[in-house]
């Protein structure tokens, strides 16, 4: 009894999160182009007939910037709140839009999504639980600050997608000017490395196999700080950093809580050399 996840893209420039149960998929936000999306799911060798919906956390572009394009394209229906939608700067043809509510569940072939709010500077934020076959995957970014209902949604968890956006010396020392620093960590921006690693360490579930810390920040964070900062309070869970530049490997998360092996793709730790190669 397992999920599948994998991040295809994550950080400013662009963010997009595939959980399928092998037969169905959602993808969380397409922030990145429809080409990308197929390339990518062909490397993981995906077929994106899969993908039954998208889902969309909030309108800022770097979370909707493909969505356009690869719901028209492949007949994708789309759930976002009308807020959003308003705000928003992607269009879908009108039999695609789909109108989701917070706290309820919408059922897509044996996956259940529960939106829930979130804390960010958008129009009508929520961040997602994904569920079925017994397993939950929680997709956590852009949080200004956490709440008691992402605590309580990440104790479920048997995987998540977690923000780790900014190391909080490096967003001081930088040159950001000082509203935008402000907006960053204002309390409805992002997350810090130091915020994600609290959330990781008091409210991780023992079932809890794989953490993927994603939407790092190309100026105020560096992945082998945050691999690094995770890595000594890791125990039996599975932490990788999720690339702006590539997809991460397909994960196999199983329901009986044990870790599992990499589904399919590379190893993360020679994508994460990969990765920190390019940010030098």
């Amino acid at each position: 009894m397992s999920l599948f996840i994998a991040s295809l893209n994550s950080g400013s420039n662009g963010n997009c999160y595939y959980v399928g149960n092998g037969t169905e998929a959602v993808l969380v936000d397409v922030g990145i182009s429809c080409r990308e999306v197929e390339k990518r799911m062909k490397d993981l060798d995906l077929p994106l007939s899969g993908v039954k919906a998208i889902f969309v956390s909030h309108e800022h572009t770097d979370h909707v910037r493909g969505i356009s394009r690869l719901a028209n394209k492949w007949r994708l229906p789309v759930y976002s709140t009308k807020a959003m939608r308003r705000n928003g700067g992607f269009w879908v043809d009108a039999e695609l839009v789909c109108t989701f509510t917070a706290h309820q569940p919408v059922t897509v072939g044996g996956l259940s999504i529960t939106p829930f709010p979130k804390f960010h500077d958008a129009a009508d934020p929520h961040s997602f639980i994904v569920q079925g076959n017994g397993v939950t995957v929680g997709v956590f970014t852009d949080l200004g600050r956490p709440c008691d209902q992402l605590v309580r949604h990440f104790s479920q968890c048997h995987a998540a997608f977690l923000e780790s956006n900014y190391d909080e010396e490096m967003l001081e020392r930088g040159n950001y000017p000082f509203h935008l620093k402000k907006r960053i960590r204002g309390g409805d921006g992002h997350l810090s490395n130091k915020q994600a690693l609290d959330i990781f360490i008091q409210h991780r579930p023992q079932h809890l196999t794989h953490l993927l810390l994603a939407h790092l920040s190309n100026n105020n964070n560096h992945p082998q700080l945050v691999a690094d900062l995770f890595a000594p309070h890791a125990g039996n869970a599975q932490v990788v950093v999720a690339s702006r530049f590539a997809a991460t490997p397909l994960f196999e998360i199983r329901a009986e809580g044990a870790a599992a092996p990499l589904f399919r793709g590379s190893m993360p730790e020679a994508q994460q050399q990969q990765q920190l190669a390019l940010f030098e």
